[in-house]
């Protein structure tokens, strides 16, 4: 990939070899989520402690995160478990087999075949002084902030799914307007991409656990110009995922701590240039 300076130069990237194994993902957000965590367990927690950027939210080097790392040369094939995005109701190390149970039945009638929503990144820490998570929603491009509702299901048991999840969704539509004194209109119909992270961001908060979510905008992914306009900027993101979110969630909720029966909620908007090639 050729990216022309300032100067009217062409500079080569080289993407690392890695980058193949995640197949269509291979650009834009993804492999940079990977590389993000690609260093030192140190250098790693210490990235993300400046991502989130608050002061009483902190990730450390004994923390768990998904992705953990690049994927794994093995011989002529790639492992690429590592890269692999988080599912909150799957991972033994992100919540207690409770919750991750509630979680699952609060979100599908059916569990066997179906899928819960995947993070591009999520990372236990310490909020406030209690243990917590970090979960991130990743986008390089202004394109993928997807307007779409959920799509229609095609089997008896995708239309159980369908229906809890829009009960669930409403659920946390009316305990998020609780919870910031403000309308909130979360939709299985209405640019779900975003109604089902912050729907699910806030059930975790209201069984105990404190959350940062966080819209992360990749800036400069210049691979990823021919799919949408770019994110050039930390203050186009913001106005971008401001205006996208609008109607659905208060503009007070970026950036303002929340709280569900003292438990924290935050959700915040961050932008970072991100090389491929690690932290």
């Amino acid at each position: 990939m050729a990216r022309r300076t300032g100067f009217g130069m062409e500079v080569f990237e080289v993407k690392p070899e890695w980058t193949q194994a995640l197949g269509r993902h291979r650009r834009g957000s993804r492999p940079r989520c990977v590389a993000l965590v690609d260093g030192s367990r140190e250098a790693v927690a210490a990235s993300l402690t400046s991502l989130v950027g608050l002061p009483d939210v902190r990730v450390c080097a004994d923390d768990y995160w998904m992705p953990a790392g690049v994927p794994v040369k093995t011989g002529a094939t790639w492992d690429e478990r590592p890269a692999r995005e988080a599912r909150l109701e799957r991972e033994l190390e992100f919540l207690s087999v409770g919750i991750r149970r509630v979680l699952k039945g609060w979100w599908l009638a059916v569990g066997r075949g179906a899928n819960t929503p995947n993070w591009d990144l999520a990372s236990t820490c310490v909020i406030e002084g209690t243990r917590g998570l970090v979960l991130v929603e990743a986008k390089a491009h202004a394109s993928e902030l997807s307007m779409a509702g959920k799509s229609l299901p095609r089997t008896p048991n995708g239309w159980n799914n369908h229906e809890r999840i829009g009960d669930a969704i409403a659920e946390a539509s009316a305990g998020m307007a609780r919870m910031t004194g403000a309308d909130c209109s979360l939709s299985r119909d209405d640019r779900y991409q975003l109604s089902n992270r912050v729907a699910w961001a806030w059930k975790v908060v209201s069984l105990g656990v404190p959350v940062v979510l966080v819209y992360l905008g990749f800036l400069d992914a210049e691979e990823m110009r021919a799919d949408g306009a770019l994110l050039h900027s930390h203050e186009d993101w913001v106005e971008l995922v401001r205006q996208y979110a609008d109607g659905l969630v208060s503009q007070s909720c970026w950036g303002t701590r929340f709280a569900v029966d003292g438990v924290p909620f935050f959700a915040l908007i961050r932008s970072r240039r991100q090389d491929v090639r690690g932290v």
